[in-house]
């Protein structure tokens, strides 16, 4: 494999999952980091020679760079286990991977980082407004994970994917966002299932 080098904010899920795909497939990755509080991924550098979206994580690949946090662990993943050999189960695994960017990650994510990072007492008038929007559709979130999980030990395939990890990252920290675990109890069961996997990395 051709030297992987992850351009990240170690305390983002985003990057977190990537580095947890790679630690599951034995892929060894060199770390950048970047402190997004201080706009260093808006750098005319940055935004020249890394991702001219301006975001992190990025995934570099020999002298390519491959943005998207679920398309970086999707490319870790491939030729292994993490992705499922059929054809309708690995496009079940991308299900859940655009869904957790279009519904879990905008908002139980986003609310970890407004709470954690922003702090209540600094939100803007359009987070004040927003945070019951959001907080509701993370509720949602994660009552449909909470279903889906109660009849099914992992989200694809009846085992462990790609589409585990990548909705870890952000479901395990959810409490940072104001959710409550144990509202989840089958989501609960799953991170369990999820943490006891061979090879399996903290957030650092």
């Amino acid at each position: 494999m051709e030297r992987l080098v992850l351009h990240e904010y170690a305390r983002s899920g985003n990057c977190y999952k990537i580095r947890l795909t790679a630690a599951h497939v034995g892929a060894q990755l060199e770390r950048r980091e970047y402190d997004i509080m201080k706009g260093e991924t808006r750098t005319p550098k940055f935004l020249g020679e890394v991702n001219a979206n301006g975001r992190i994580p990025v995934l570099q690949v020999g002298d390519r760079f491959l943005p998207e946090s679920n398309a970086a662990c999707w490319y870790l993943a491939t030729g292994t286990p993490l992705i499922p050999e059929d054809p309708f189960e690995q496009a079940d695994a991308l299900r859940w991977l655009f869904w957790e960017q279009y519904n879990h990650e905008p908002n139980v994510a986003t609310l970890r980082f407004w709470f954690g990072w922003i702090g209540e007492e600094n939100f803007s008038e359009f987070q004040r407004v927003a945070l019951p929007l959001k907080r509701a559709a993370g509720l949602d979130a994660l009552k449909l994970m909470d279903e889906h999980l109660s009849q099914n030990d992992f989200l694809v395939a009846d085992r462990f994917t790609v589409a585990d990890i990548c909705l870890y990252a952000y479901t395990h920290t959810c409490e940072e966002g104001g959710y409550r675990l144990a509202d989840y109890p089958s989501v609960g069961a799953w991170l369990r299932r999820v943490e006891a996997q061979p090879g399996h990395v903290t957030l650092d």
